[in-house]
């Protein structure tokens, strides 16, 4: 009854949506007005170099979430939960592709509306065409358009770090649309959103510390708490079950990550030069600070410890990379790897169960990059940003502040509204026994492994890294 129930529920969610797209008309894109030849000879114009990078820097980011982040979540679970991870990743790409054209794009970068969301006016890509938009001069609108996708493809897919193992897959689908029209898309608008009110306030947020990581980090904290922790959590081993994967995973990730942060700047210049060496020195600044630091309390540096410190470093760096220095960069990375590395530990202490340290990365990192942008931004980098403190104007680290918590608020408060009437209506977790047979099987009736080592367990970064038991002596 419970799975006819959540199929039912979730045949009506796609019923309801597709009825209200086509109510509104996405698929009648009729072609306005031709425009007359002399307002067509004073558009802008197209460049070629700034089309090809930033249709690069797409794919960058897409390679990011799969196979990026599936690889290094999907190494970091039990064996037998390890497709159901991977598939998470891989099936939140097909989804918010469909979302984002049908509604996603228009409610984050379409007209404004009082300053909190965009409007539907661009709904099924209306008017969203090849010629130039009002974020780039020189590139397609749809160009601008499908470089966004990609960063509302990967938000929800880091949430899901934070529910590993535990989640039913029809809630789990259900769950990444509601969130990414009512927090992601909200969000991006009022950051990067033309007369979005974060963005008239002049926050500061190059790439996605506020909108990506500071969303995804806070929304996994809430799903933590709501829907609690896996069977045998803190009693059993959770041990990642294949590193390579996760290490893999990372690699990939650092790579994808040059056309998240260097693509922001939407043209191959000076901008995405800057961001580019920034991002790759902060990454590796806070790999040698998470290392450092784990070696430092725990007597030796993991492999583990170094791939999710160059995450950390990833994170710090997205919101300031088109603001900071090189010399900056240092800072925020090393500072990120020890600030992530403890918050990574803070998790076994207070009880909640982030399977895959998604608070302690994505939360704290975003929450310290988008500070740390208030601190080290400079006009010698970017003219048309603000200083920041250290550049001379200390008013901005107040307004960083304001955009950090708003941005807590929204996701924390949305995220717990989305899965309290998710969970009356179609419930969150699988059953016990699903569990414990693992949701490879049981949603997906698949295994990853034809042969499974019995009894390991998979978790994130606090668990794969305890120090080993003191031996016991015969009495």
């Amino acid at each position: 009854m419970t799975a006819r129930r959540s199929t039912l529920t979730l045949a009506v969610f796609f019923f309801v949506l597709f009825v209200i797209a086509t109510g509104l008309g996405w698929a009648q894109q009729a072609p306005g007005p031709a425009a007359p030849p002399q307002a067509a000879a004073q558009a802008p114009k197209i460049d070629s170099g700034d089309t090809a990078w930033l249709l690069t820097s797409s794919a960058l980011v897409l390679l990011m979430t799969a196979p990026g982040l599936a690889l290094f979540y999907g190494g970091m679970v039990r064996p037998h939960n390890a497709l159901a991870t991977i598939m998470q990743s891989f099936i939140i790409v097909a989804l918010i592709s469909v979302q984002w054209v049908l509604w996603g794009y228009s409610l984050a970068f379409g007209p404004d509306k009082g300053g909190i969301v965009g409007g539907l006016e661009w709904i099924g890509l209306r008017g969203v065409g090849l010629d130039p938009g009002p974020y780039s001069d020189t590139v397609p609108h749809q160009a601008f358009m499908v470089f966004q996708l990609m960063f509302a493809i990967i938000t929800p897919a880091l949430i899901t770090g934070a529910f590993a193992e535990r989640m039913k897959f029809s809630t789990f689908i259900v769950f990444t649309l509601a969130w990414a029209t009512f927090v992601y898309d909200p969000l991006a608008h009022w950051v990067w959103g033309k007369g979005g009110w974060l963005a008239s306030l002049g926050a500061l947020d190059f790439a996605g510390g506020t909108v990506v990581h500071i969303s995804s980090g806070v929304s996994a904290l809430a799903a933590a708490l709501v829907i609690g922790r896996r069977k045998g959590y803190g009693h059993e081993p959770m041990r990642p079950h294949n590193l390579p994967l996760t290490v893999a995973g990372a690699a990939l990730l650092w790579v994808g990550w040059f056309g998240f942060n260097a693509g922001s700047a939407l043209s191959a210049g000076k901008l995405a030069t800057s961001a580019f060496v920034v991002t790759n020195t902060a990454t590796a600044a806070a790999a040698l600070g998470w290392m450092f630091s784990e070696w430092a309390m725990r007597g030796k540096p993991t492999v583990l410890g170094a791939a999710s410190g160059a995450v950390a470093g990833l994170v710090a760096i997205t919101p300031a990379s088109g603001y900071v220095t090189p010399l900056a960069s240092i800072f925020i990375g090393a500072v990120a790897g020890f600030l992530c590395y403890n918050a990574c530990n803070v998790k076994t202490k207070l009880g909640y169960d982030d399977s895959l340290d998604v608070v302690g990365v994505h939360g704290v990192g975003g929450t310290w990059g988008a500070l740390a942008t208030g601190l080290f931004a400079t006009k010698a980098i970017n003219p048309d940003a603000s200083d920041g403190l250290f550049a001379g104007n200390p008013g901005q680290v107040g307004v960083q502040v304001v955009a950090i918590v708003a941005s807590w608020v929204l996701a924390f408060v949305g995220t717990v509204i989305i899965l309290k009437i998710l969970d009356a209506t179609m419930g969150l977790r699988v059953t016990e026994e699903d569990e414990i047979a693992g949701l490879d099987l049981s949603q997906h009736s698949e295994n990853a492994y034809a042969l499974e080592a019995p009894g390991y367990a998979g978790g994130g970064f606090a668990q794969a890294v305890k120090p080993p038991a003191k031996p016991t002596t015969a009495s």
